[in-house]
């Protein structure tokens, strides 16, 4: 999972360790690799490989509840079996090569080795919640690892007559395959916590594929594009109906109609599918117990991928530092929960020292701690009115004081009501960029004073010219425009 790909991510929701956990324990996968650990004793025989022998998978699959009759009763037993061998829930002693014929088995004289509970078992039931975790995760790398194979008629069409596997015949490149998941994950988890830290709507098959072919800047994608993307989508089916069951995801499978029209190479106008049903397609949805563990690997692999929360027990600096960067709904869920465990009038002390600062982060460190003090109630205002004097925290504290309706609240010095005017307008450039709802801000913090660009220009603060340069681009009156682009060219001539 790549960090370069996405440095720094958007705070995701997640839940409890005890409520992943009984996730984890009620994931069908997971389920069945326990029940087949408790079922493991002396009479089970497994392979070299630590497979299950063939013999047995019959009783194992009626074990798990499994219909004899269904074709893939015996594949999903097998699949378990591995699950638990992987994850330690079963220990296994694997037979020698040369054993002779006295300890070979009893069918076609097949050398066997044992099986019996793992000393993991018993955190099952007996571990913390993150313990069952850890052992959900290590059954996660195990499926992951198999979703990366190809087919097994695949495998078996490309066995040389050595037995070997052509790998350019077959196209298939194990770590270009594995790459290739860890990629697709890493994009269903930016697009599921960009919207409110844990998005529940979930994500199209097509636009998961197309986040994986389409190059950045593209218009209308071309026909080779296109194909590309038909085809990941393929790939991405295959692959989230193996991750389904480790409980990792929640995925509606491509239509089987429309793949029957894809193998009979129908042409694309001519398929009968409406294109405003695109859960035909495919939909798939990380289940928040997927939120968790690929944000597990994320941070292994060296990826800050931040949880809500996380800063509850930090200072305030780290706070605005850390929330400056979140979008405002995430922001608000970090501050509410570092509020709650604090005493308000601390809070509010801590959180004003850490928004102090001329640096290029203090305009929106100082509209964070706003949005804090927003949460405070009155037991604040002794807090708050220690920094009416302050140029860089008084006219925010005049503002927190009206909104609460205090007494004797000191009329702000013109000079810092223009200081004020700068920080606001440059904490929202730096928040949101160069928005539509920008302009009508700029007006309204304007509109009400005379002379304001004659002014505003001499105003001390590291990011003026920034923000008349701005005013002049998005104003919307052109005249009141072209007198922030005149300021802005003051402003930059008397900077050394």
């Amino acid at each position: 999972m790549s960090a370069e790909s996405h440095p720094t991510l958007p705070p995701v929701r997640l839940h409890s360790d005890a409520e992943l956990a009984r996730d984890a324990l009620g994931a069908p996968l997971f389920a069945r690799a326990v029940r087949l650990a408790r079922w493991a004793g002396p009479a089970t025989r497994v392979g070299v490989g630590g497979e299950l022998a063939a013999e047995q998978l019959p009783g194992a699959a009626a074990h798990l509840g499994l219909d004899a009759g269904d074709e893939d009763a015996a594949g999903y037993a097998s699949q378990a079996w591995r699950v638990a061998v992987d994850t330690g829930l079963v220990d296994v002693t694997e037979p020698e090569e040369d054993t002779d014929a006295e300890g070979a088995g009893e069918a076609g004289g097949e050398p066997h080795g044992t099986a019996a509970p793992g000393e993991d078992l018993a955190l099952v039931t007996g571990g913390a919640p993150g313990d069952v975790l850890g052992l959900w995760r290590a059954a996660l790398e195990a499926v992951l690892a198999d979703a990366a194979v190809p087919d097994l008629e695949d495998l078996v069409d490309a066995l040389d007559a050595g037995g070997e596997i052509d790998f350019d015949r077959l196209d298939w490149n194990p770590g270009r395959e594995a790459d290739f998941l860890d990629e697709v994950l890493a994009n269903l988890y930016l697009l599921t916590v960009a919207e409110g830290g844990a998005s529940e709507r979930p994500i199209p098959l097509p636009v998961l594929a197309a986040s994986m072919v389409v190059p950045d800047g593209m218009g209308e994608p071309t026909d080779a594009v296109l194909e590309q993307v038909s085809d990941a989508m393929m790939r991405l089916d295959d692959q989230f109906r193996q991750l389904e069951p480790i409980g990792l995801v929640e995925f509606r499978p491509v239509d089987e109609e429309l793949m029957a029209q894809a193998d009979e190479d129908v042409p694309r106008g001519e398929r009968e599918v409406d294109d405003e049903d695109v859960s035909r397609y495919g939909m798939v949805r990380l289940t928040p117990l997927g939120l968790y563990g690929i944000r597990a690997r994320m941070l292994e692999a060296g990826v800050a991928a931040p949880a809500v929360g996380e800063l509850a027990g930090k200072g305030a600096d780290a706070l605005l530092d850390a929330v400056s960067s979140y979008p405002e709904h995430a922001a608000q869920a970090e501050i509410e929960q570092w509020m709650a465990g604090r005493e308000p009038a601390d809070a509010v002390a801590e959180l004003l020292d850490a928004a102090r600062g001329d640096d290029e982060g203090g305009p929106l460190r100082r509209l964070r701690c706003q949005q804090a003090l927003a949460l405070a109630g009155p037991d604040a205002e002794p807090a708050v009115r220690s920094v009416l004097d302050e140029a860089e925290l008084g006219g925010l504290a005049r503002v927190w004081l009206a909104e609460h309706g205090a007494a004797d609240v000191p009329a702000p010095a013109p000079e810092m009501v223009f200081w004020l005017t700068v920080d606001t307008i440059a904490a929202q450039l730096a928040a949101d960029g160069e928005t539509e709802e920008l302009p009508l801000l700029m007006e309204t913090l304007t509109a009400h004073h005379t002379g304001f660009f004659d002014q505003v220009w001499r105003v001390e603060h590291p990011s003026t010219v920034q923000v008349l340069e701005a005013m002049g681009r998005l104003h919307p009156d052109r005249k009141t425009a072209k007198e922030a682009r005149k300021a802005a060219f003051k402003a930059r001539s008397r900077r050394p």
